[in-house]
């Protein structure tokens, strides 16, 4: 089997008048470079991977192609997915980049080793995935649209989570105190696109799961490191595993992936644990920066376990018995 992997950030996807940041491509390599370790392990699979001209290409076993000109990237990645015969994407939701690449992937008729577009295009908004998760009655935190809201602050007196609809990350996710705050965020810039949340209290976590036809198969837990400097968050990375896997949070999986049973393969659910119990904030229809741990802290080849359940009938993965908590430190 050939499979196409395109990393958005490394892969060719960023602006060519720009340098990328080094942050943003550390991140990408981190994650482009666990999944194809993982698919390398695989019998019978070869590696296609896009690299940046900016960026050293990958080493053989791996096909490494270079973009020389990102604008010309989608093009590229059309006629290489028609060559493979399945592709596994990993780009952010923002501005509808993974949605995009899944579309495509589907109309070249190729295996998408990721949730298929309908659902991505519901996950990438944190607006559309809280409706879809309170209906089912989970505890998701209410999202309200900052356009919407004219001249208005949400409901309450802060503090708010301001965040783009269809971000990614922390990126341009700001915590405003109180009217003050809010009134001049607000006058900066345009914020149609963006939405707002009660600030949560607690600890920033995530879920990492696999997920097909409206189940989830729990992996893993973990405690992410997200700081705030002033307004402004920051994720760092985190624990892969650092907190246990529970039964009621394993309800938790389960119970997003049947409110929103499009999600397919590794899908990531952020969420804070609070004194109440967890509150979800988004889904990420994708793989996250948790899945460099993985396998590290499990044992499980998470590329091999999507596989199994692409098949038809699909293979569960094996549960896991054991997790080795794994520090992951974007900083260094």
């Amino acid at each position: 089997m050939r499979i196409l992997v395109c990393e958005f950030v490394t892969g060719g996807g960023m602006p060519p008048d720009a340098p990328i940041p080094s942050s943003l491509a550390r991140e990408g390599d981190l994650m482009l470079r666990a999944l194809v370790d993982d698919l390398l392990e695989i019998p019978e699979v070869e590696v296609m991977v896009t690299r940046d001209a900016r960026l050293p290409p990958l080493r053989p076993p791996v096909r490494s192609i270079t973009i020389d000109d990102p604008r010309e990237s989608w093009a590229l990645w059309e006629d290489l997915a028609r060559e493979a015969d399945a592709v596994w994407p990993i780009a952010p939701e923002t501005e509808g980049a993974l949605e995009r690449f899944s579309r495509m992937v589907e109309s070249a008729g190729r295996r998408l080793l990721n949730s298929p577009a309908d659902a991505v295009a519901v996950a990438s908004s944190k607006a559309a995935t809280a409706d879809a998760l309170s209906a089912a009655g989970l505890p998701v935190a209410p999202v309200w649209h900052v356009g919407a809201l004219g001249a208005d602050r949400p409901p309450g007196d802060g503090p708010w989570v301001v965040k783009p609809d269809d971000g990614a990350g922390c990126v341009d996710t700001r915590l405003l105190r109180d009217r003050g705050d809010w009134i001049a965020w607000r006058g900066e810039v345009n914020r149609a696109g963006f939405v707002a949340q009660p600030f949560q209290p607690g600890t920033p976590a995530s879920l990492s799961m696999l997920c097909r036809d409206g189940r989830a198969w729990l992996l893993t837990v973990n405690r992410q490191d997200v700081s705030l400097s002033g307004q402004s968050f920051a994720y760092g990375g985190g624990i892969v595993g650092g907190m246990p896997s529970t039964p009621p949070l394993a309800g938790l999986a389960q119970g997003v992936a049947a409110a929103l049973p499009g999600l397919f393969g590794y899908v990531g659910v952020d969420f804070i644990a609070g004194p109440d119990g967890p509150t979800i904030l988004e889904v990420n229809p994708r793989l996250t920066t948790s899945y460099v741990g993985l396998r590290r802290a499990t044992g499980l080849n998470g590329a091999a376990a999507v596989l199994d359940l692409a098949r038809a009938p699909p293979v569960p993965p094996r549960p896991v018995e054991r997790v080795e908590p794994v520090l992951l430190n974007l900083e260094g």
